[in-house]
């Protein structure tokens, strides 16, 4: 929760995609070999987004590599996803990554990149799988494989961990089972040392059926009275609490609430210590998302980043799959109450796959000017706003009711998924419930909601739209 925010003038700038251009070239292989489809899905100025789909078509292959080259010099990858890429001169690399290192006999794994180009931007025609050249055969279409491939689930229905499964990232969003962008919206907790008589049966399945939300935050405050104070008790909450949101198809954010001291290194020992203990707990569950450090203040990017790269191992250890979140500087503004913005994060991003990056704001504080940072930032970075407020940055006052619509209607628009702080009957202007609420049983009629809670549960619970094909 916020504690202190400055606001600074930030200067907008948000990318447009000026041109739209779809080319495909897709070449086909004996059973030996495989099959890719490159296809352009915008184009701007200098610039250009792109898929590849690969499909092994010979014998089941592991910690693959699919390489091309490029037509032309001025070709450039500047950032992939489902994939390590590189590239030297005209030829570029892409590595599987953990989630997707197997391709069995006819198995498609989902690659994407965005680069640069002057001039002409032609598509590359010949890929190689494991050394294996994608040739093809002439006419017609590719000879079945021996073994019949593996069908793509069908669609789901239902809760949103049972529609989505297992998350991951894809280029700048969020995307589930189908490899398709996503919003999960939901609520925080407010400080389990304070408000664990607000998460019990009853307030959880009003979360999970009338709210209809699709995440559920665990704040686990370290300091404060929280995690140093009884580590191996406030594991178990969480686990609880992960455990409750399962059950019920909720997401489960896990997280570290890291505010005082602002320096995540203080508790870089606590948390490689609380990591490797949920994640091997929760590792075969879907629902699990990890959020390193909530509010990372008076240090800087670089710190963070040191920090990151120390204990995002140690859940991959236990869980490859899980999305990890990663605060930013500035009280997870990207910077900008701290004069900065996202540049630094984008010319030096965590060195690690499958991460997004927090955006943390209160509406009556936080405007035009953050708005703005989050608009150019989204085209770039992978971004989560694990929790945000429709008042001050105190976490009281008075909703500001446009002021929030606007950021929910941007959030929306950008896919961004989203935690409000807080699912609580706390004294102050951002809890959902009126104080007294959490002794007893209703947790969605109007007559416990708040103004921010009542604004909240009817933007939270409208219909979802999860693609599933």
């Amino acid at each position: 929760m916020k504690r202190l925010w400055a606001l600074l003038t930030a200067c907008a700038l948000l990318l447009g995609l000026t041109a739209f251009t779809a080319l495909t070239a897709t070449t086909a292989s004996a059973a030996t070999g495989c099959r890719v489809s490159y296809t352009v899905t915008n184009q701007w100025q200098d610039g250009f987004q792109a898929g590849v789909k690969v499909t092994n078509l010979g014998s089941p292959v592991s910690n693959w590599t699919l390489k091309y080259t490029w037509p032309t010099t001025s070709q450039k990858v500047t950032q992939g996803w489902n994939a390590t890429w590189s590239q030297s001169g005209t030829a570029v690399s892409a590595a599987a990554v953990d989630w997707n290192s197997t391709l069995a006999t006819g198995a498609s794994a989902d690659l994407g990149l965005t680069g640069t180009f002057s001039g002409s931007n032609p598509a590359p025609t010949a890929f190689t799988l494991n050394g294996v050249t994608c040739t093809g055969t002439v006419g017609g279409e590719d000879p079945p494989p021996t073994d019949p491939p593996p069908t793509d689930p069908p669609p789901a229905t239902g809760t949103p961990v049972g529609i989505n499964g297992q998350l991951h990232v894809c280029g700048t969003n969020l995307c589930n089972q189908y490899n398709r962008p996503i919003q999960l919206r939901g609520m925080s907790t407010h400080g389990l040392q304070w408000f664990s008589s607000c998460y019990n049966t009853a307030s959880l399945d009003a979360l999970a059926k009338d709210w209809k939300a699709d995440l559920l935050r665990t704040a686990m405050y370290v300091q404060e009275g929280g995690y140093e104070t009884d580590p191996a008790g406030y594991t178990a909450k969480v686990n609880s609490l992960v455990d409750a949101a399962d059950a019920r198809g909720m997401y489960a954010l896990i997280d570290f609430h890291t505010l005082t001291p602002g320096d995540p290194t203080y508790n870089l020992a606590r948390a490689k210590t609380f990591f490797a203990s949920v994640a091997a707990r929760n590792a075969a569950k879907k629902n699990v998302i990890y959020e390193i450090t909530n509010e990372p203040n008076g240090v800087s990017w670089a710190t963070i980043k040191s920090y990151a790269e120390q204990v995002i191992p140690v859940i991959r250890a236990a869980d490859p799959d899980a999305v990890v979140v990663v605060g930013t500087r500035g009280w997870s503004s990207l910077g900008v109450s701290d004069g900065s913005n996202e540049s630094e994060i984008v010319a030096n991003p965590v060195n690690a796959t499958n991460i997004m990056y927090t955006f943390h704001f209160y509406a009556a504080s936080h405007t035009d000017t953050y708005r703005a940072a989050v608009s150019r930032a989204a085209t770039k970075l992978p971004l989560f706003v694990t929790e945000f407020g429709t008042v001050t940055y105190t976490g009281g006052g008075a909703v500001d009711q446009a002021s929030s619509k606007a950021w929910l209607d941007l959030l929306d628009s950008l896919k961004i998924s989203y935690a409000n702080w807080t699912y609580s009957d706390a004294n102050e202007g951002s809890a959902a419930f009126k104080p007294g609420t959490c002794g007893g049983t209703d947790y969605s009629s109007s007559a416990v909601l708040t103004e921010s809670g009542a604004l909240m549960k009817s933007r939270i619970s409208t219909p979802d739209s999860f693609p599933t094909s």
